[in-house]
């Protein structure tokens, strides 16, 4: 298949398989699925020089970010996120987007004071990471749990181009597509929406459109239909394609064609 037929998985999360020596084997079954590149997603500092060297291995195949998830946030986010701009600048492959950064205010401790204390180191790696996204001026990838609001607030204030910021997983509803969209942002879709009691994404996935459509499969997590459960990889793309395809009342080449369109020209790649 050409790249305007194939599929772009873009978010996925390559580590696992690397661990286990299996990234070549999982870039074999997304290939025979359909799936033509993929972006690795960087969380920390543990993971961006592992998917720079997937990447390195795989070019024009599998792409990276390089950011630092709201959940590996701690203590030492500072040291962390003062990192992350050296990757556009040293040698090697260069990361297509910041991210996945962001606030998650699900997945906090009960109690306080620790609760607050994460949630300010949070905020404060998030506005770094703003930052530099700013002046790097690449595409963002934002993480956002329990926290849209506050999300949205803080790349308001930022000055970030809206028109580059991608929140990955989008499983809040219509009203809150509505707000990204009113500011130029795009929303990506995961295997979420293949789930029954997934409605309101499903609404968002509409009321976005095909000609903005990004899919992901965020693997190993959210498998989608039939597979719920068990570990997802990229080549399980092509069952949230088809799902989607059904929802937005198109033919899954058209969906193809538009979502790889859309996730090139975001990423530039």
């Amino acid at each position: 298949m050409n790249n305007t037929t194939t599929l772009i998985d873009t978010h996925t999360h390559l580590d696992g398989f690397e661990a286990r020596g299996e990234t070549a084997e999982a870039l074999t079954r997304a290939r025979a699925a359909g799936v033509g590149a993929m972006i690795t997603i960087g969380t920390g500092s543990d993971d961006w020089a592992i998917y720079r060297g997937i990447a390195e291995r795989h070019a024009g195949e599998v792409f990276f970010t390089v950011g630092l998830h709201p959940c590996s946030v701690g203590a030492n986010w500072a040291d962390e996120v003062e990192q992350i701009e050296g990757f556009w600048t040293g040698a090697g492959a260069l990361p297509v987007a910041l991210g996945e950064c962001g606030l998650d205010h699900f997945h906090l401790p009960k109690e306080e004071p620790a609760r607050e204390q994460l949630k300010a180191w949070q905020r404060c790696a998030f506005a770094a990471q703003l930052e530099i996204a700013k002046r790097v001026g690449c595409p963002l990838v934002i993480h956002s749990r329990a926290a849209f609001t506050e999300c949205v607030a803080m790349i308001d204030s930022s000055g970030v181009d809206w028109r580059r910021v991608v929140f990955h997983c989008f499983s809040e509803g219509a009203s809150e597509m509505g707000e990204l969209m009113r500011r130029g942002a795009y929303g990506s879709f995961t295997g979420v929406v293949t789930y029954k009691n997934a409605e309101s994404a499903r609404e968002a996935m509409w009321l976005q459109g095909l000609e903005r459509l990004m899919i992901e499969t965020d693997a190993p997590f959210l498998t989608p239909m039939p597979h719920r459960g068990k570990p997802n990889e990229p080549a399980y793309l092509r069952l949230t394609a088809e799902y989607a395809a059904t929802v937005l009342g198109v033919g899954y080449t058209e969906l193809a064609e538009n979502t790889t369109r859309t996730a090139r020209a975001f990423f530039g790649i």
